[in-house]
């Protein structure tokens, strides 16, 4: 698995279709396949920490849901915005969302054979 972060509309998903030579057909954007995508393709999952957002508002528990996932999809690109920075929202939800997507993408960088920040468009190696 590899993960890639950055902050909102820095090219994160173009990034990453030129870099691994990927068509847009790969890319699920907020979702997991639906099981109807091969084992052996590229699987890239844009929008990642809205997907934990709306997993959360459904009454989901995206940590376990991610660690499934990854069991099945292994071999997958991950990209997400990096929601911790900025200011701290009021509302709880809104906090304990940020909370959640922070400590998710910490265990998946753990875990990720790489880790990658992308600004402007050009790609740092983290990991």
């Amino acid at each position: 698995m590899k993960l890639v972060i950055g902050g909102y509309a820095q090219g994160k998903l173009d990034y990453v279709l030129a870099k691994y030579h990927l068509p847009e057909t790969a890319v699920w954007d907020g979702a997991w396949p639906d099981g109807g995508c091969p084992l052996d393709e590229a699987v890239v999952i844009n929008h990642f920490h809205q997907w934990v957002k709306r997993r959360m508002s459904e009454g989901g528990c995206p940590e376990k849901e991610v660690r499934l996932f990854l069991e099945t999809y292994g071999n997958c690109i991950i990209i997400s915005d990096e929601v911790g920075n900025g200011i701290v929202p009021i509302e709880p939800l809104e906090r304990e969302y940020r909370e959640r997507v922070g400590r998710i993408l910490i265990d998946l960088a753990k875990e990720a054979e790489e880790v990658e920040r992308v600004l402007c468009g050009i790609g740092q190696k983290i990991k």
